[in-house]
């Protein structure tokens, strides 16, 4: 009987890199699922039979221990990105170095694919940082692996997400929502959509290129909050900052994260972050996506209500509670 095939997927354990070890364990491939810390992604072995999945420690900045966890592999799957603009596993050391790294690697390792997690708006000449590492990650990609498939995906929404379940918990504890680039434009796309697009690229269904995954619906900033207020059921004001505050804001926040030596990490709003909500995050006109990969993408409004419910005032029972209503009128 024939080995099963091994693919390596590099932040197996992340938001995205979960789904797709899922995905890919369903398909009967053997998943190596490479991270910082394995002991706390022992969560991925349930996805498979005994020994299907496992997690194991990598670190992207090193030669060898990438060599390590992608010998023997089929196809190499890499979700690893960073938020962080300093510190050791900064923009540029991640989703710029590491990124070429992994290619190279795989590539003298004889590794027969390339899935490549990357993001909309990656642009050498874009101001912001995070666009330009993910461009250079990009670029190193193709020149180590010309065959690589980039997935360039708008905002991902789902149950870990950091995005919908970030302003539903600031629902929770003020009357509005102040949102520095209100007018932006998202086109938010579900978490196992670009699982499945990874997938399909995997098991080698997908052409060489650079795919733009959006959903199905485009709409601001402001609209996407609305739309996420009804959902966990508050009435709350939206209110669009203008730029130069988000940039004091930004600049705040940064400055407090250098002068207490990293003890605070800025979390809540940076001055790159300001950068990207200058520029909208939609598919490009002309961009191959889900359609050439054969996926109809799934609605927010048909996902966000299937995990957002504990934002709501009463929680699990909030459509038990609306029933209730109704036989009393």
């Amino acid at each position: 009987m024939p080995k099963s095939k091994l693919v390596t997927i590099f932040g197996g354990s992340g938001f995205v890199g979960r789904y797709i070890a899922r995905r890919m364990a369903q398909q009967g491939w053997r998943v190596r699922v490479a991270v910082r810390r394995p002991d706390e992604a022992g969560f991925v072995r349930t996805y498979g039979v005994v020994g299907q999945v496992e997690p194991v420690f990598c670190n992207i900045r090193d030669d060898s221990s990438v060599r390590a966890v992608t010998h023997g592999a089929d196809v190499v799957v890499n979700c690893v990105g960073t938020f962080a603009a300093k510190g050791k596993n900064n923009f540029t050391a991640v989703q710029a170095e590491g990124a070429g790294r992994i290619a190279r690697i795989a590539a003298e390792e004889g590794v027969s694919g390339l899935v490549h997690l990357s993001a909309i708006g990656a642009d050498a000449e874009s101001d912001s940082l995070y666009a330009q590492s993910k461009a250079a990650g990009e670029e190193a990609v193709l020149a180590a692996m010309p065959g690589a498939v980039i997935l360039r995906p708008s905002v991902i929404f789902g149950t870990e997400d950091k995005f919908f379940n970030r302003f539903a918990n600031m629902a929770k504890m003020t009357p509005v929502l102040p949102l520095v680039g209100a007018g932006t434009r998202f086109q938010p796309v579900w978490v196992d959509d670009v699982a499945a697009a990874a997938e399909v690229a995997v098991l080698g269904r997908a052409p060489a290129g650079i795919y733009e995954l959006g959903g199905p619906e485009v709409d601001s900033f402001s609209g996407w909050m609305k739309t996420m207020l009804k959902v966990v059921q508050r009435r709350r004001g939206v209110i669009g900052l203008p730029v130069f505050a988000g940039q004091l804001m930004g600049w705040s926040f940064d400055l407090l994260q250098t002068l207490s030596l990293g003890l605070f990490t800025n979390s809540v709003l940076t001055r790159d972050q300001v950068r990207q909500l200058g520029a909208d995050n939609v598919v490009s006109e002309g961009a191959k996506g889900f359609a050439e990969l054969g996926i109809e993408p799934s609605a927010p409004e048909a996902v966000m209500p299937d995990y957002l419910w504990p934002h709501r005032p009463s929680g699990q029972y909030a459509a038990i509670k609306a029933s209730a209503a109704n036989l009393r009128s």
